[in-house]
């Protein structure tokens, strides 16, 4: 079996637990609950399979490379982040509806890495500005940064349901949103997931500096990819500031884990097709 098989079953039960969440939720079978986590977990240790085996495949064709280094593989992984952030919240935090505004995410990264045709998934050789022992540092730093923000973007998103209930405090498993954790839980934990993800950001954007230096002799030159990623620092600083200074919370700071999710698909994903730049070799 290939790695592009693998991650092509990986896809499917994402999905799958995905429409068990949904399930859930919708008719109220809280005892599939640990079957949609369990089915979550497999689809994890498949994605984690997959990624082993394409890297190990790159060494079998002479151009042995960590699997970070085009828009394919990079999707890929950070389906893999989602996923890993939400089983570790998941099993710390004991979230238990968290996963229907998690694992879409996940699912819907790897679908449009298995489906797209804009993207290659052949393993191509590094070109020359990838080559270097900041590669691994800079692409898992960013990327657990990302996959940090777009769970925060899902709690924004559950704590703006939970919020529109006439009665939001109560706990009330007959309605959707009585299912869901309570209002000051779900705003504490979307505060610690985007502090978590500023901090792991913050590291991507120095060890990236440190990288460029290396490869262009230059620690900044404004790219397209560098500039949104400062624009991107900046939205979530300024959020955590005013949290810190202002009190901003509640519906506010769950608008603003959304709309910070909107700046890193942009930076991730827009500036990599729409403008050409230093790092348009993502696209590839």
């Amino acid at each position: 079996m290939t790695s592009s098989q693998l991650l092509g079953i990986t896809t499917f039960t994402y999905l799958l637990a995905t429409l068990l969440y949904v399930f859930i939720i919708i008719f109220k079978a809280y005892r599939l609950y640990l079957l949609a986590v369990t089915t979550t977990v497999i689809a994890f240790l498949i994605q984690t399979g997959g990624i082993g085996l394409r890297w190990f495949e790159s060494y079998g064709m002479g151009i042995g490379h960590a699997p970070l280094t085009n828009m394919y593989e990079s999707v890929v992984f950070f389906a893999w982040t989602i996923a890993l952030l939400y089983l570790v919240m998941e099993w710390k935090f004991k979230t238990r509806i968290l996963g229907l505004f998690a694992v879409p995410f996940a699912s819907l990264a790897m679908a449009y890495a298995s489906f797209s045709s804009e993207i290659s998934k052949e393993i191509t050789p590094l070109v020359p500005a990838l080559q270097s022992n900041w590669l691994i540092a800079h692409v898992i730093t960013c990327f657990v940064g990302y996959a940090a923000f777009a769970v925060a973007a899902g709690m924004g998103i559950m704590y703006l349901l939970k919020a529109s209930n006439s009665n939001p405090d109560a706990v009330d498993k007959s309605t959707v949103t009585g299912t869901l954790s309570v209002l000051p839980n779900i705003e504490d934990l979307i505060h610690k997931t985007m502090l978590f993800g500023f901090i792991w950001l913050t590291a991507g954007i120095i060890t990236g500096a440190v990288w460029a230096n290396s490869a262009w002799g230059t620690y900044w030159s404004w790219d397209p990819k560098e500039t949104w990623s400062l624009i991107t620092w900046f939205v979530y600083a300024i959020t955590l500031h005013a949290r810190y200074t202002r009190g901003w919370a509640g519906k506010r700071l769950a608008w603003l884990a959304i709309l910070g999710l909107l700046s890193v698909i942009f930076t991730y994903y827009g500036v990599n097709f729409l403008l050409s730049g230093l790092h348009s070799y993502g696209s590839n």
